[in-house]
């Protein structure tokens, strides 16, 4: 049986998990809901959400890793009743993990792309239509695609392959604190432009009008979500940084300090774009234009923009390699619990399995451009995308959530105990309603959303036949967590 790694240090695994965390969505969709709903009203409202919503769940993740000093493989086999039939999701978190991997390394081989063509000057000459054709043209183009994909695989695999401290933690430590410089250094700079304060005040000041175009409900409902999914919480990818940690501290203070790191990295994303697009009169957009065409545009037209652009696309690639590290470690993990396989035979396999998986998602933008998954003009990164972000990591949430609070999954008083060992802020035993009964119905409620959302403008036929599917695969989940073996 092989021994069980640790962090080196408190700060490496906070690092780590804020690493796991700080993801693309952070970057290019937080700024733009900010200021589309109301500024900083809107802050306010999204924080309040991340404390209730966000960060007990991610205690969750963090308590069930500690507490059984395993991974998701085999996390619920350790903690369970006897005769319940928790650990059958193991086999959703693996899933879960993989279909992530399967498009995220080809945006973060976009990410790499663009830090070489922003340092070799290729997009400088160009104007925004010779932008967005480059853009277009990596899209279409196979080879490049699979070329930056693969360098996105090698690098955080190759991390992982070093081992915990050694490679995981040392290189992350080393990411995310030139990470945060980066960010500092790019929202001084975007501070200092012409008209900046235009962005800053569309930004930050409540704008009581926005709130009642838009409605309170729907601003409500946006600020929910967002921290509900800022956290990469519900398929076990933090779960196993808890089960390297020591517990010299309460999980309180580690998942506060990760929630902390990871809010402070997305409102200052906001400082780098808002003003940047403001400066530029180019309306801050949300997705991939925002990131590959609107802001090359805008460092072409900056004194310097070859340099800033670069160190823009270079901090969106630790952002997202350090999200990929964190994701194979947890897929790595699973092979070195479930089968007791050594590190390195699990990294073998999967730099060859991982880069054939994520081969549909490349594809889906070229030879596979006729497939349309979820309806005219939606490509299989969509459906992959679709499938992680609103099934796999909100039904996930709700599982850990129901595991660590009911009697047949950990229960609550395990489950308390592990939360409060060590020093620091504890978790009070009055929330047990509210974490055992109204956070699982708020999760469910953000999951019925999702599917509404994302069907509803399809035609109410389409509508219909979604809900009903997400009703049933609620209530297959249901019918797992409330079994209970007949005495």
């Amino acid at each position: 049986m092989q021994e069980r790694e640790s962090f080196g240090s408190r700060l490496g695994f906070i690092l780590v998990s804020a690493g796991c965390a700080v993801g693309l969505g952070n970057v290019w969709k937080f700024p733009y809901i900010c200021g589309e709903n109301g500024g900083a009203a809107f802050v306010l409202i999204y924080l309040v959400f991340l404390a209730v919503l966000g960060l007990p769940i991610l205690i969750c993740e963090f308590a069930v890793g500690r507490g059984s000093v395993k991974g998701p493989a085999r996390s619920f086999d350790v903690l369970e009743t006897e005769g319940s039939k928790w650990h059958l999701f193991k086999w959703a978190s693996i899933f879960g993990n993989y279909l992530l991997m399967m498009f995220y390394t080809m945006v973060g081989g976009w990410m790499l792309n663009y830090v070489y063509q922003s340092a070799s000057g290729n997009l400088l000459m160009k104007d925004s239509e010779g932008i967005e054709t480059a853009f277009n043209d990596m899209l279409a183009s196979p080879g490049i695609m699979t070329f930056w994909m693969i360098v996105a695989v090698a690098v955080s695999l190759g991390v992982c392959a070093i081992g915990l401290q050694n490679g995981i933690e040392k290189v992350t430590k080393i990411m995310m604190s030139l990470l945060i410089i980066l960010i500092i250094v790019l929202a001084a700079h975007s501070l200092v432009l012409p008209n900046a304060m235009t962005g800053v005040k569309f930004y930050l000041v409540p704008n009581l009008d926005a709130i009642h175009e838009r409605g309170f409900g729907p601003v409500v409902f946006d600020a929910m979500t967002h921290a509900f999914f800022t956290l990469s919480i519900g398929m076990g990818s933090m779960q196993i940084f808890g089960s390297y940690l020591k517990k010299d501290n309460t999980l309180v203070n580690e998942a506060a300090s990760v929630v902390c790191l990871d809010t402070f990295v997305a409102l200052m994303a906001g400082f780098i774009i808002i003003p940047a697009c403001f400066s530029y009169n180019v309306q801050p957009d949300a997705g991939p234009s925002l990131l590959f065409i609107t802001l090359p545009s805008v460092f072409n037209n900056m004194t310097g923009g070859r340099i800033w652009g670069t160190c823009f696309f270079v901090f969106m690639s630790f952002a997202a390699l350090s999200t990929i590290i964190a994701v194979f470690e947890n897929i790595i993990a699973f092979y070195m619990d479930q089968l007791n396989w050594k590190r390195s035979k699990a990294v073998l396999l999967n730099i060859i399995l991982i880069p054939i998986l994520s081969m549909p998602a490349v594809l889906g933008f070229s030879v596979l451009s006729g497939i349309h998954p979820l309806g005219t003009g939606s490509t299989i990164m969509d459906l992959e995308d679709f499938l992680v972000s609103y099934n796999i990591l909100p039904l996930g949430s709700m599982i850990y959530v129901l595991f660590c609070t009911r009697r047949n999954g950990w229960g609550w008083k395990n489950f308390l105990e592990e939360v409060n060992t060590g020093k620091g802020c504890r978790l009070n035993t009055a929330l047990n309603f509210y974490m055992s009964v109204i956070l699982p119905a708020v999760i469910v409620i953000i999951y019925l959303k999702g599917y509404y959302d994302t069907f509803a403008p399809r035609g109410t036929a389409t509508l219909i036949f979604w809900m009903c599917f997400a009703v049933l695969l609620l209530a297959a989940i249901f019918r797992i967590v409330f079994y209970e073996k007949k005495k």
